[in-house]
């Protein structure tokens, strides 16, 4: 049960939503943070959830909004459900148009608001990331606030990232609502939190890494606690891939060689005990060299991190080994018996637009059509670009910014079939702003040149693109890659277009092409997406040349 709000006096800028479960020692130490903020008062709320507390927790919280009368500020109960339904609780009360989410044991620093506002100053930011600090000594939590930094180090610079924690993290409200919010199927603090940003990031929405939103934290304060908490984020995280399986290969959090040191202990473990039989059976020895391998290449991927724990303390990077092996034998149990209870069935509604071994599949006919492409192309791209440069002054090749698989940009080639300065002039025919729709045509385009409309209406324009698909930016088949300043204008619903790579061709061009209403052309695309299929993009290709020989709806 929610108090009720009072009334404020001027619009709030943000909401933060604290779930709490049990922290009757932390709560207070948050809400005294919250409270120091630089940012006045009246420009926030907060929402303390209490997710089925059994200790004193609520009694806590109550005594600490009666003493400091901030009349704005909340206790919403709840029964126990978990972390995410308890955000969730405390999204759906919130009156402002900003979520900012960190957790029950955390110390917001006196600017954390103020800096993750500043994000949002940019309109095209939809989710944005802080970091974690601590005031700890012992090895174990100096360890974990050095990975963490680590991780830190690796998204400075990004331009955008698909990884946000909740201890210090903030969205759009309406984003954060359009989506649906947590899954609650993690009824436990472990990946609910990278699985709503995998999940939005894949629409192609801009998250951010803000280091200056900083939360002090108190982290694991000895080894069995460090592993069970990776053991069990392992245990989620074969869920996670399972729905994200893209991001097995890489997510913009995650260090790749994690994932080669996790291996190489399954490795070490498998030969562990055929080593030992070595020492009875000479004809297992060689197992023991593979061991003793497998081990320095473990030590050898520690490297770089260790060094890094060399510049805080030589018993630090002491160590370092140890508590690595740790991490990646703790994730590696988890995600193994998480793969096996979660074998058979996806729980929930979710399920992977494409799932892992149907991936692997369309980047395989992807790489061997794209060759086969280019060579049979090649020489008519060469008889193009001759006419090209005999037709009109210009280069022979148009490159432009697109918007490829969850929104990340790239540059398309084409040759080129408008005149030099087409871009210039597009403001002169059309005004972006007043479209209906994110999307246009423009009958007998005037910017269209002689050769151009031939190599249009042939699609011979778009077969340099056989290099951003042999490139990993697109696909033989998926829906057109769209210009930028038309996927700002999408809606949540039109960005499930960025949810897979674009194509060289799709169900756009076997029904239709230009003729089609946007409207169409999305029910289309979406059609394709919600039920992909290998059978069906070999089926679209080859309707594809029909269709081009045809011509109808070329532009």
């Amino acid at each position: 049960m929610s108090q009720p709000a009072a009334a404020h006096t001027a619009p709030l800028r943000c909401t933060v939503v604290v779930p709490v479960y049990n922290g009757a020692r932390t709560i207070q130490r948050c809400l005294d943070a919250l409270a120091a903020q630089t940012l006045p008062a009246e420009e926030f709320e907060v929402i303390v959830v209490s997710d089925g507390s059994t200790d004193d927790t609520d009694a806590v919280v109550q005594r600490w909004f009666d003493k400091n009368g901030h009349s704005h500020w909340r206790l919403v109960r709840q029964a126990n459900a978990g972390p995410g339904a308890a955000r969730n609780h405390g999204a759906d009360e919130a009156q402002a148009p900003l979520l900012l989410f960190t957790d029950a044991d955390c110390a917001p620093h006196p600017d954390w608001v103020a800096a993750m506002l500043n994000v949002f100053a940019d309109p095209s930011v939809a989710g944005a990331k802080g970091v974690y600090s601590t005031r700890q000594t012992a090895p174990a939590p100096l360890f974990v606030q050095a990975e963490y930094e680590d991780r830190y180090d690796r998204m400075l610079g990004q331009e955008r990232i698909d990884f946000i924690d909740t201890y210090s993290a903030a969205y759009r409200r309406h984003v954060f609502c359009e989506n649906g919010g947590f899954d609650t199927i993690f009824t436990t603090a472990s990946v609910e939190d990278q699985e709503l940003s995998f999940r939005i990031a894949a629409k192609g929405y801009r998250l951010v890494f803000t280091p200056d939103a900083k939360v002090e934290h108190i982290h694991d304060e000895n080894l069995a606690e460090y592993c069970r908490r990776k053991y069990f984020i392992g245990f989620w995280k074969a869920l996670l891939t399972r729905w994200h399986p893209e991001r097995v290969v890489q997510d913009s959090h995650t260090p790749q060689v994690l994932k080669v040191q996790m291996l190489l202990w399954g490795a070490i473990l498998g030969l562990l005990p055929v080593a030992l039989l070595g020492t009875i059976q000479p004809i297992f020895q060689l197992a023991g060299w593979g061991l003793l391998l497998a081990l320095l290449v473990f030590l050898i991927t520690t490297l770089p991190f260790v060094t890094k724990l060399a510049r805080r303390s030589w018993r630090l990077a002491a160590l370092g080994p140890v508590m690595l092996a740790a991490r990646s034998l703790s994730l590696g149990l988890g995600y193994v018996v998480g793969t096996v209870h979660f074998a058979g069935t996806l729980p929930g509604q979710r399920e992977p637009v494409i799932p892992g071994w149907k991936r692997l599949i369309k980047r395989g006919m992807d790489i061997l059509g794209a060759l086969i492409g280019l060579a049979m192309s090649t020489p008519f791209i060469l008889i193009a670009a001759l006419a090209i440069k005999l037709d009109s002054p210009g280069p022979i090749f148009y490159v432009q910014t697109r918007i490829g698989e969850h929104g990340r940009p790239f540059r398309i080639v084409k040759l080129r079939s408008m005149t030099y300065d087409a871009d210039r002039k597009l403001d002169q025919l059309i005004n972006l702003d007043e479209l209906p729709e994110p999307a246009y045509k423009l009958p007998n385009d005037p910017r269209v040149t002689r050769v151009g409309s031939l190599l249009r209406r042939s699609s011979l324009d778009e077969t340099p693109q056989f290099w951003n698909v042999l490139r990993g930016e697109m696909s033989l088949v998926g829906p057109r890659p769209e210009a930028e300043q038309l996927v700002q204008r999408y809606n949540d619903h039109q960005r499930r277009r960025l949810l897979v790579k674009p194509g060289l061709t799709g169900p756009m061009q076997v029904s239709g092409r230009g003729d089609l209403p946007f409207t169409d052309r999305l029910r289309l695309e979406l059609d394709y997406i919600e039920h992909y299929s290998l059978r069906r993009d070999i089926e679209i290709i080859l309707r594809t040349l029909p269709a081009v020989w045809v011509g109808k709806g070329a532009r």
